[in-house]
């Protein structure tokens, strides 16, 4: 996939482009797949609701693509 992850993607977005980002939330505790926000809410909210730093969530999931 050609097009980098950012932290002003919705969640669910962000899990149809790379599935495998599910790993990385749960990895910091965000149950975000399953969640009605996911829809609706971006990672750098979800992170900060968490109190998980999104930059480094978005690096991480970007290594993975």
């Amino acid at each position: 996939m050609s097009e980098e992850i950012t932290k002003e993607m919705s969640i669910i977005e962000i899990i149809q482009k790379c599935p495998q980002a599910g790993e990385v939330f749960a990895k910091y505790g965000l149950g975000c797949i399953g969640c009605a926000a996911a829809r609706f809410e971006n990672l750098e909210a979800g992170a900060k609701v968490h109190g998980v730093d999104p930059d480094e969530m978005v690096a991480e999931i970007n290594a993975l693509l």
